[in-house]
């Protein structure tokens, strides 16, 4: 019977049966397939023991230590102008202001910096800028994809979720729990409640015709146990679905046992609409659902000429929908509605084969470890628990080599969401064990982990080195951490940084995803049109682009063209492209326009004549003063008509498309 299992797996022939044996066998695996270095328990790692005045905090042992075993040095430490940017960027995702610049210049004590990061660790922007790292991971977005893309106009709540759980710096393994589980930690506490919609992030397809309710669900059992590999554990899990994983040691039934543990998992809105609103949204709502349940019924027994005829008025009552009621997505159990798990053929949901329970992918347990029945009590608390357990080798190497990507630009691992064959080795390796160690004894806090990066040699280096040839020639993509590496600004950064230069930034945190005004074209594309309603209150546009609504089908413009990434798929690492677009969406875009007036504005403002409006024009948007020839060319460009706001706003363009204003060195 298990010979003709196997032969529907591969073949993709559909068999909708059991084995006699009930369950699916659990597999064995050879001594070489648990030799991968990422599927190894961490090892006790120790600094090495390096007397030199450059080591201040144990990384720079590390780095020191790679660096002449490779014939390199490091860099001089950056100058304090260039630290305060790079710090206020990295941390708060927005530009350090003149008189921040000037106090830190200015500040004789020997523990300047060291309280420069402590501020910024602080202050809310911390979490704004660094939610926007995880948001990209699990691919956050408020709406669900596909042809429909329906809103999902509650989802801001669990962004609002990682913000504040940054800001209190909130353990990870907390974090991760509250996540997976807190609808079954306590259904009760709505910080719980919100933080379980992440099981719901992933894109939704629906259809107004037909739905085929094993496929719907066997793609949502797909998207919460696909991200739970790539952002959770780094490996590409979602590869053993249709068949054994090709290069990682994760067999196809290792993939359904660990969709098991959702098995029970079914999506539950809470509604927290007024009984007016609920009444209200009821009246629109169930005669236009009486007449679609109508209509679908007419279509089961429709010919085809029929159907298409049916299918145009299902998707024009469609269109009348309301958008849903205010709720919080979440999740909960259902074990009357529990889907049992297949291995399926081909990962195909008509070509079941052996049933699974529940269990971790076996390379990372001792062979003949049983699994759990899919029907077991609070199933997402084990698999969290296990995912946090400090003995699982990934969980702690995956978010510590996230946080070093964020901070230098690269992962001591290059493919964060891949620690298997296919991805890169570290560069690090004993580094990124003590990291990880380190996360896991302090009790899995992300600040200490920032300050001991933050503090080090290896982070305080200039973006050029004197030995800058021969380190290219060794290490071109710097690996080794020979310098610091300069990056350009993200989307959302670049946004903000207009903002906040132009003195319009609006700095009101949390609450429901504004919407702003956009083409009239780009909305006239969406499946629903009547739904994108610009927020009334204007000054809300002018909030910080994270609490911009994410919408999967239409990423706006300025956003797009500096690589906002596809919600869609989890994003591990931004790309940083350079094409010609980027700069004529800063010259010509209606976002860039309207900031570079506001700038200009401001400074007719502040200041009174031309060279101290250019002085802190320079100030403002790469946070230093101009040279001799940056103000002598600002002269001649604006001495023939030196009140002339429209000539100052064409000025204000040009320094958006600075290096200095969209790189941070």
């Amino acid at each position: 019977m298990r010979f003709i299992a196997a032969i529907a797996v591969f073949t993709g022939i559909a068999l909708a049966w059991e084995s006699v044996d009930g369950f699916a066998p659990l597999p064995t695996y050879k001594p070489a397939e648990r030799k991968h270095w990422a599927f190894q328990p961490r090892g006790a790692v120790k600094p090495p023991a390096l007397r030199d005045p450059w080591v201040r905090t144990p990384v720079d042992a590390f780095v020191l230590d790679a660096l002449r075993k490779n014939g390199l040095a490091p860099a001089p430490a950056a100058d304090r102008i260039t630290l305060i940017r790079r710090l206020t960027q990295d941390l708060h995702g927005l530009p350090a202001t003149p008189q921040e610049v000037a106090a830190f210049v200015n500040d004789r004590s020997p523990k300047a910096y060291e309280n420069l990061v402590e501020r910024l660790l602080a202050s809310p922007r911390y979490g704004e800028r660094w939610a926007s790292h995880w948001l990209d991971v699990v691919r956050f977005a408020e709406s669900d994809g596909y042809e429909y893309d329906t809103h999902r106009p509650d989802a801001w709540r669990y962004r609002d979720y990682v913000i504040h759980s940054l800001n209190s710096d909130k353990p990870y393994n907390e974090f991760l729990k509250e996540q997976l589980a807190g609808d079954e930690i306590n259904p009760d506490n709505e910080t719980l409640t919100v933080a379980s919609g992440f099981n719901r992030l992933g894109p939704l397809r629906k259809n107004a015709g037909n739905q085929e309710v094993a496929s719907s669900r066997t793609e949502v059992l797909t998207e919460m146990t696909n991200i739970v590999g790539g952002a959770l554990l780094g490996v590409t899990l979602g590869c053993a679905r249709c068949h054994d994983h090709k290069f990682d040691p994760i067999r196809q039934s290792d993939y359904y046992r660990m969709q098991g543990y959702f098995a029970q998992t079914q999506a539950h809105d809470i509604v927290v609409a007024t009984p007016e609103e609920r009444a209200a949204w009821k009246a629109t709502v169930d005669p236009l659902e009486k007449e679609m349940t109508d209509l679908r019924r007419q279509m089961r027994r429709a010919t085809e000429e029929k159907k298409g005829e049916i299918l145009t008025k299902l998707e024009a009552l469609d269109e009348k929908m309301p958008l849903p009621l205010t709720a919080m997505y979440a999740v909960r159990n259902e074990p009357k509605d529990m889907t049992p798990i297949h291995i399926l053929g081909r990962g195909d949901y008509r070509n079941k084969g052996e049933r699974v329970g529940m269990r971790p992918p076996g390379v990372l347990l001792e062979d003949g470890t049983p699994e759990m029945p899919a029907d077991s009590a609070k199933p997402r608390t084990k698999l969290a628990e296990w995912v946090i357990d400090p003995a699982n080798p990934l969980t702690a190497r995956v978010y510590v080599n996230r946080l070093w990507q964020n901070h230098f630009g690269q992962g001591i691992v290059t493919t964060p969401n891949d620690f298997g064959r296919m991805g890169t080795k570290p560069t690090h390796p004993e580094l990124l064990d003590f990291l990880a160690n380190r996360f896991v004894e302090g009790g899995w806090k992300l600040k200490p982990m920032h300050r001991m990066i933050l503090l080090s040699s290896a982070y305080r280096q200039a973006g050029r080195s004197p030995l800058e040839k021969v380190a290219a020639e060794k290490d071109p993509d710097n690996k080794l951490l020979w310098k610091f590496n300069k990056r350009r600004l993200s989307a959302e950064e670049i946004r903000d940084a207009m903002l906040a230069v132009s003195g319009r930034l609006n700095e009101k945190a949390g609450g429901r995803s504004v919407m702003v005004s956009i083409d009239p074209e780009l909305i006239k594309d969406l499946k629903r049109p009547q739904y994108w309603q610009p927020t009334k209150d204007k000054t809300e546009h002018d909030r910080r682009t994270i609490y911009l609504i994410y919408k999967r089908n239409l990423i706006l413009p300025f956003m797009q063209v500096f690589d906002s990434p596809d919600t869609l798929l989890s994003c591990a690492r931004r790309d940083q492209s350079t094409h010609a677009p980027q700069a004529l969406e800063l010259l010509n875009g209606k976002v860039s326009n309207d900031l570079a007036r506001s700038l200009a504005g401001r400074l007719f403002e502040e200041r009174k004549t031309t060279p101290s409006r250019i002085d802190l024009a320079w100030r403002l948007t790469a946070g230093r003063a101009p040279s001799i020839k940056e103000t002598a060319l600002a002269l001649k460009y604006l001495g023939e008509a030196p009140e002339d706001r429209e000539v100052w706003k064409e000025f204000a363009l040009t320094l958006f498309n600075m290096n200095p204003f969209l790189y941070v060195n």
